[in-house]
């Protein structure tokens, strides 16, 4: 039954999401060129609430725990576990007051309206997996704007999504480099719960009638730690909270 009328309500999903993308596309382009990157920015914050908003045409609720402790002013790296493409608009809109970027694949930044747009101009490092050398000046070209700026970033260690909702192992090799750019950034867990289940039928139809969580964590203890050891506590942690 829920499968059933996932059929029906994704059209009325898709159609808002849709509609969203396309009438943001241009207003993101004149924010940008009347009003600067604040002025982008703020097009793109709204622009991810009413993505967000859509969710609830799939009668899908939406938990989003913040955590108000972590401070401002300075880089952080939230790490987060990927169960879906709608992982995303909630932790760009929850958490926007961090300035927080991607790492994105840079087929991503091309033709697709709003999404392509903000990864071009708004910060994004869009890496292209079969170029090590193009991939790592991204990164670095990233983590030069989170000490320069005191931007965030978002980073998915896993690399893929999850399907089933049980996490991968986490890759090093990203957050290596912001440290070593930023080595007293605070690294923040993520914890994302119950989105792929949204898209366990694929992008149609998408499931209704489900809740999702994200968690923001406590930053967590690097001190005395490598690299190695501080994504290892990383994926522990998220684990602890996704998988029980």
């Amino acid at each position: 039954m829920k499968k059933f009328l996932g059929y029906i309500l994704s059209i009325i999903f898709w159609f808002c999401f849709g509609l969203s993308l396309i009438i943001f596309h241009p207003i993101q382009w004149l924010c940008l060129k009347l009003g600067g990157y604040n002025a982008h920015k703020k097009s793109v914050d709204i622009l991810n609430a009413c993505l967000v908003a859509c969710y609830y045409t799939l009668f899908n609720r939406v938990t989003f725990i913040d955590n108000k402790s972590i401070p401002l002013g300075q880089p952080i790296i939230f790490v987060a576990n990927h169960q879906s493409t709608f992982d995303i608009p909630p932790l760009i809109y929850f958490l926007r007051r961090f300035h927080g970027k991607f790492i994105s694949k840079i087929e991503l930044a091309s033709g697709i309206p709003s999404i392509s747009f903000n990864l071009k101009h708004g910060g994004a490092a869009n890496i292209d997996r079969n170029d090590p050398k193009q991939s790592i000046a991204e990164i670095l070209k990233l983590a030069n704007n989170m000490k320069t700026k005191n931007w965030s970033a978002f980073i998915f260690p896993e690399g893929t999504r999850s399907k089933t909702g049980k996490m991968k192992a986490f890759h090093v090799g990203g957050i290596a480099t912001l440290l070593k750019k930023n080595p007293n950034a605070l690294v923040v867990p993520i914890a994302i719960k119950g989105s792929y289940e949204m898209v366990q039928y694929g992008m149609y139809p998408l499931t209704p009638f489900l809740h999702m969580t994200w968690e923001v964590l406590d930053p967590l203890d690097t001190a005395d730690k490598n690299i190695e050891e501080i994504v290892k506590l990383a994926e522990e942690t998220i684990k602890r909270k996704v998988e029980n």
